[in-house]
């Protein structure tokens, strides 16, 4: 090997060089803790946090970081019980290990360890477990892992058997009373239980809704609200004041409606929920929002939907400016289109700037701003403070008023590239919504690249979807995409979709794409019959037919179709 080579090899750094590097500490701080060092055997970590300079959770975040693995808080972590069921507390002890979540998709095992580069005890942990479960070490401290030990072990933490403890125990007025209660209080494990749970199923909303004689808990799967448990009235104080304890909001405070918000992680995720409690007639109605940052962000590549719609949308943004808008209902998906455009667009040669009402996930490089109620800053104020930043592209959350579509239009028409979303039923009716809250056909036309419609509906189960041959009324619909195929599918349910047929959902999309025709007739304030006619000439085609064309590859059925568009014009009355 020649001497070149030998000198061009990298030289590993050492642990305290790579904390001052991240900024953690100071070499000042470093020099103290090697001169303690040379008197003690303990760990530069273990001294460094003895001295103050630094927290375990801060020196695990930047090993973590350091050494390639994921670190762990302990305490931010809802625990897995099929997890516990591989290491009972006795070995978990003696090891020094905490296993704290179960994949059973991937038969993944975390385990919290202090040192993940200890081999001898991975292959330990190995040679007790069955041959398929893979282990993923978590670097987390000493100290919280003897304490998550100590706290979790030893309790129950499924939802049937906390429900059954509760029944069987006593739930006195004093127990109600948990906003310092410890993990042994069921009611603490029942909720997170709860979370868990949901998070576990897909869900993208917990509800806990208050009736006169019980408590009833729906879960939103898919889009579609579905009861989990009824729970005995008398429990619901209790849960009330632990879900408000933990997304920081008033316990006192029963006749207002807050919001909170909730950061754990469970099954090795970060989870964060939106915590909304309404006063009703039979006390709060709490509803959180579930958002899981592992999924917030799709390439676009990634989207489940048609090439031609990926290639359209592609097309719109390597325009330089104007306005791109994406319509439809609440929970139609709009957020994840948007992040997915964006970070299509995200690269260190611009600068996308957002302004959002509230700020659902983080996405690196780009800056992320929250409406501030406490500051009366609304969008159209925010647009102004935004147009000061330098910014290459702008996401607006929403136009809503004449003043925010002002500023948005003047963003686009000053050379900016603008995202916003408008609440439309369709892509061709956003010019009519837009001349309604008072911009100009002339300003309109000419700024805005193109319009993208969607809905989500739910995804047959490809493991029991059933083949049926179309009915009449079936036929007359498939019969308006062109095509009646021989046989469609229908929902059936099985063990892995919960019976229900459906497993995941789809976007359907219309997307018009504005060039110079387009263009004049919006500026002549020409009508939606007239701006269909002349889109659908250029290639444009509408949700239904998106939709249709799902229902012809086995993708989703009629009835669900039915329930995010409308058939009526596609049916001859008989």
């Amino acid at each position: 090997m020649s001497s070149a080579a030998v000198q061009s090899a990298p030289k590993k750094k050492r642990i305290g060089d790579q904390l001052i590097d991240k900024g953690v500490i100071g070499p000042d701080q470093l020099k103290i803790a090697l001169l303690e060092q040379k008197r003690s055997p303990a760990k530069l970590g273990e001294i460094l946090v003895n001295l103050g300079f630094l927290t375990e959770s801060v020196l695990n975040d930047a090993l973590g970081e350091s050494l390639g693995y994921d670190s762990v808080k302990l305490n931010d972590v809802v625990p897995d019980a099929e997890a516990f069921a591989f290491i009972d507390k006795e070995l978990a002890t003696k090891l020094n290990v905490m296993p704290f979540s179960f994949d059973p998709d991937q038969n993944k095992l975390m385990i919290a360890m202090s040192d993940t580069f200890d081999i001898l005890l991975l292959d330990r942990i190995d040679a007790l477990l069955p041959a398929e479960i893979q282990v993923e070490p978590v670097l987390s401290s000493d100290a919280d892992i003897i304490a998550a030990i100590d706290r979790f072990y030893g309790y129950e933490l499924s939802i049937d058997g906390i429900l059954q403890e509760i029944e069987t125990g006593e739930v006195d007025a004093q127990t109600q009373n948990i906003e310092r209660a410890e993990y042994s209080h069921p009611t603490v494990r029942l909720v997170d239980a709860f979370l868990t749970d949901a998070v576990k199923q897909g869900a993208s909303d917990i509800h806990f809704e208050p009736e006169e004689g019980f408590l009833r808990v729906r879960y939103r799967i898919d889009g579609v609200l579905r009861q989990v448990r009824s729970l005995h009235r008398k429990y619901w104080p209790s849960i009330v004041v632990r879900v408000k304890v933990l997304a920081d909001m008033n316990i006192a405070e029963t006749r207002a409606p807050q919001d909170g918000h909730i950061s754990l992680k469970i099954s090795g995720f970060p989870i964060d929920f939106r915590v909304a409690a309404q006063p009703t007639v039979h006390g709060e109605n709490i509803v959180l929002r579930i958002l899981d940052r592992s999924k917030a962000i799709i390439p676009l590549d990634d989207l489940d939907i048609p090439d031609h719609h990926r290639t359209t949308l592609k097309l719109m943004m390597a325009r330089p400016e104007g306005i791109i808008l994406v319509t439809g209902p609440t929970g139609s998906g709009k957020t994840t289109t948007l992040y997915s455009l964006l970070n299509h667009l995200n690269d260190e040669t611009v600068n996308i700037m957002t302004l959002e009402d509230p700020v659902e996930y983080s996405m690196n490089m780009i800056r992320q701003s929250s409406l501030n109620s406490s500051v009366k800053m609304d969008f159209a104020d925010g647009i102004r403070s935004l147009m000061r930043q330098d910014p290459d592209i702008i996401l607006v959350g929403e136009m809503r008023d004449l003043d925010t579509a002002n500023m948005g239009f003047r963003a686009a028409m000053t050379g900016h590239q603008v995202f916003s979303t408008l609440h439309t039923n369709s892509a061709l009716g956003s010019f009519a919504r837009l001349l309604d809250i008072g911009i100009q056909p002339g300003i309109v036309a000419g700024n805005i690249i193109g319009v993208v419609a969607q809905r989500l509906i739910r995804k047959l189960c490809i493991d029991c979807r059933e083949q049926v041959a179309p009915g009449e009324i079936e036929r007359q619909l498939l019969a308006t995409s062109g095509h009646v195929p021989e046989y469609i599918y229908q929902a059936v349910g099985c063990e892995r979709c919960g019976q229900r047929g459906y497993k995941g959902r789809l976007a359907l999309l219309e997307i018009l794409k504005m060039d110079d025709d387009l263009d004049e007739l919006v500026a002549k304030s020409a009508s939606v019959r007239a701006l269909g006619e002349l889109a659908e000439s250029k290639g444009f085609t509408r949700l239904i037919d998106d939709g249709l064309a799902r229902v012809h590859i086995g993708d989703t059925t009629l009835d669900e179709l039915s329930r995010a568009v409308d058939f009526s014009a596609r049916l001859n009355p008989t």
